[in-house]
């Protein structure tokens, strides 16, 4: 991505600068490699407008935007200003299969034991009960005092934004490439859409999301195998069942990986 430029923008932006990611983050890199352009930041904070302003130019730009969250204390703007990054061909989504990495995701997980031994494939598409850019217009104007610098990464849609920058918030986890899968499935059966993303933090607005609670457990299984910290991690006691039942008709979803 060294020949990166940004087109001529009809939406006015605040001043900014092409990142970098650290070749030395990279097993496939040596320091002694140049730093290559990854994305285009703010230099301060935006608002929710400016995110929605930048979705909507989108079709025409093919530039993604992202609200960067410096959520780390005394992170000294880790991981953007930092360059720790991954970035990987977006072509490497390609080779997952969403299905496929449920079961095998599943079958390390004993709280998971029904889904592993069921196989019972992804979960419906949830109904519409808005429009999934408007969605996320609105969640993206949560953000507004949150200290979110606009993001612009050139991606064709918002989950492959992550592989192609390269974040590694989940690397505690999994890589991100088959993450990109799941969120690439979500879009199409959720309205889902990624807004905003900090060091090791992600929050997608929905446009389509599940209305019962036996849905919402099918959903909440996804949820597992694609953040394990949400419910392992989300207090005493926290079972997938109580999980889903947070999720029917709400329309954001955070995930956090430890």
């Amino acid at each position: 991505m060294d020949d990166l430029v940004l087109p001529e923008p009809r939406v006015p932006l605040p001043a900014g600068r092409l990142m970098t990611a650290d070749p030395s983050m990279s097993d496939e890199t040596t320091a002694a490699q140049p730093y290559a352009p990854v994305f285009w930041m703010s230099e301060r904070p935006v608002g929710g407008e400016v995110w929605a302003a930048c979705r909507a130019e989108h079709p025409r730009s093919g530039l993604w935007p992202l609200l960067l969250l410096h959520d780390l204390r005394d992170g000294d703007g880790r991981p953007w200003e930092q360059g720790e990054l991954t970035p990987t061909p977006v072509s490497a989504i390609d080779g997952y299969d969403v299905a496929d990495f449920m079961v095998k995701t599943w079958a390390e997980f004993e709280e998971l034991e029904t889904f592993r031994r069921t196989r019972p494939g992804l979960a419906a598409p949830g109904v519409s009960v808005t429009d999934p850019d408007e969605a996320a217009d609105r969640h993206a104007r949560l953000f507004d005092g949150q200290h979110g610098h606009l993001g612009l990464v050139p991606a064709a849609r918002g989950a492959d934004a992550l592989t192609a920058i390269g974040w590694t918030g989940p690397c505690n986890h999994s890589d991100m490439p088959p993450l990109s899968a799941v969120l690439r499935s979500w879009e199409s059966r959720f309205g889902a859409r990624v807004v905003a993303v900090g060091f090791a933090t992600l929050y997608l607005s929905v446009a389509a999301p599940p209305s019962t609670v036996e849905h919402a457990l099918h959903v909440a299984a996804e949820h597992f195998a694609f953040c394990p910290d949400n419910i392992q991690q989300g207090g005493s006691p926290y079972t997938l069942e109580a999980y889903a039942r947070e999720l029917v008709g709400v329309d954001t979803w955070a995930f956090w990986w430890d």
